[in-house]
């Protein structure tokens, strides 16, 4: 089954809504990309979908799999390239709950690294994720 959404754009800045929960995100151009920066750009939210899904994945596989997860957070840097203009890189760092145990990070670092959203992306693009652990 399909999620649908709609987009809908006014100058530069889009409006896109999330149809089943009507949650709204707005997009608007980067300033080197004529626009004037002012939220996320649509290639900002590939980023933080690459953050949120790892996270998200991490959440249910670690509590389907009984392993130890608790808060963590993730920040992103994404980078672009061209031409023509693209992302080159969405580097990842995943701060990673203090009580995670040593012997459980490979298996969090492995479901990390296969989320959908890092599947889905272009091998051109580069996704390096660094764990950290407190």
């Amino acid at each position: 089954m399909g999620v649908p959404m709609t987009v809908r754009i006014t100058g530069l800045e889009c409006q896109l809504t999330h149809e089943p929960s009507s949650a709204v995100i707005r997009t608007v151009p980067p300033k080197d990309n004529g626009g004037d920066g002012s939220s996320f750009s649509p290639t900002d939210l590939v980023g933080a979908a690459l953050a949120s899904c790892a996270l998200s994945t991490l959440a249910i596989l670690a509590a389907k799999e009984g392993l130890t997860f608790g808060d963590a957070s993730a920040h992103v840097v994404k980078e672009m390239v061209g031409p023509p203009r693209r992302i080159g890189s969405l580097a990842l760092v995943i701060t990673m709950p203090r009580d995670t145990r040593p012997d459980q990070r490979a298996r969090l670092e492995e479901i990390a690294r296969g989320c959908p959203v890092a599947r889905s992306l272009h091998p051109d693009v580069q996704f390096p994720m660094t764990f950290v652990y407190p």
